[in-house]
């Protein structure tokens, strides 16, 4: 009873926009939000990286047009400033951004390829027990030969961090299997406060980056020191591997797509339509047509022909697959 008196409250949601891809992802995200959930009270916000030293140019999204349709979304556009990572590792956008939020106000951040399918302010957080998004990949660690296994490395990072490392596993998974860590896709994360968060984010995130503990120095983090702190800022913040229903987020209320030519192969025909019908505005059409893949797979038959291409029941078993039958026909694009 207390997750939905907790989600029945106005909460917000952020997601990063800046110039190229990621503005026309975020027009998508906050048009399939405002379509999907008419009656979400709370704030969006699109977080907006600001020129510095960081980054060698102009970080903003300079188009007029988009700025306006993300103001008649309702959608605020959120400065914030690039103080560690900036455009060496720019993932660490979402990191920085959550310091530009409203303090003490419960949250939802999304990665911009998501599209809302469902009413989301129906979701039954429970905003003082944070999760992400388990539609991950074993990305991380490599295990290299005769080097430390997947237990060695993670319990060095938990003990660096004061945390307990063995409520973290999945006892039900195998020793030295990646799943039975406590491992996430940073695809969406939630929390109660995003100072809170942010500011545990990047201490975790920085100190791993500048000095890992001996049993991960040998790994690679770029690009994935987001997805290594984020179990660990989970964890003591007193979250867990999933703390919303199974069929919501990453199921009947959003869809992290990642890229469109995926979207068309592998996603349910509501998906499509969603984004079809999000995309349909002209004063949003004005905006997403300047972007190539949208323009030809969303406006053009070419999303068509990748979505004939696939059985959705019978897909490949390998991502990389469907990637290299859409390369094959000449209609990858990203």
């Amino acid at each position: 009873m207390a997750a939905k008196s907790e989600s029945a409250a106005p909460f917000n949601v952020v997601v990063v926009g800046q110039d190229g891809r990621l503005m026309y992802e975020a027009l998508l995200f906050a048009a399939s939000l405002r379509q999907s959930d008419p009656g979400f009270s709370g704030r969006l916000f699109v977080a907006e990286p600001q020129p510095g030293p960081l980054w060698p140019g102009d970080p903003r999204m300079k188009q007029s047009d988009a700025r306006a349709a993300f103001d008649r979304l309702g959608a605020e556009i959120l400065p914030f400033e690039s103080r560690h990572f900036g455009h060496a590792y720019p993932y660490g956008n979402k990191i920085e951004a959550l310091l530009a939020l409203p303090e003490g106000e419960p949250f939802v951040f999304f990665d911009t390829d998501t599209l809302i399918t469902g009413p989301l302010s129906e979701v039954p957080f429970d905003f003082s027990r944070p999760c992400a998004s388990l539609k991950a990949e074993g990305t991380w660690p490599q295990i290299e030969l005769y080097g430390p296994g997947y237990a060695e490395i993670w319990k060095s990072l938990y003990d660096r961090f004061g945390l307990d490392f063995e409520s973290t596993l999945d006892l039900s998974q195998p020793d030295e299997y990646w799943r039975r860590y406590l491992y996430f896709n940073a695809g969406f994360f939630f929390y109660e406060c995003p100072g809170v968060f942010g500011r545990r984010y990047l201490e975790i995130a920085l100190a791993i980056r500048d000095d890992p503990p001996e049993a991960a120095q040998l790994q690679v983090f770029d690009p994935w020191l987001d997805q290594v702190a984020l179990p660990l800022v989970i964890h003591a913040l007193g979250g867990a591997r999933r703390t919303i229903p199974a069929d919501t987020l990453d199921g009947r209320t959003s869809c992290h797509y990642r890229t469109f030519p995926l979207l068309f192969a592998r996603e349910e025909d509501r998906v499509v339509e969603v984004l079809r019908e999000a995309a349909s505005p002209n004063w949003i059409k004005k905006v997403l047509k300047e972007y190539e893949p949208i323009r030809r797979l969303v406006y053009q038959p070419k999303g068509d022909r990748i979505r004939g291409m696939f059985d959705r029941d019978h897909l490949p078993r390998r991502e990389q697959m469907i990637r290299n039958q859409i390369k094959k026909a000449g209609l990858w694009m990203r």
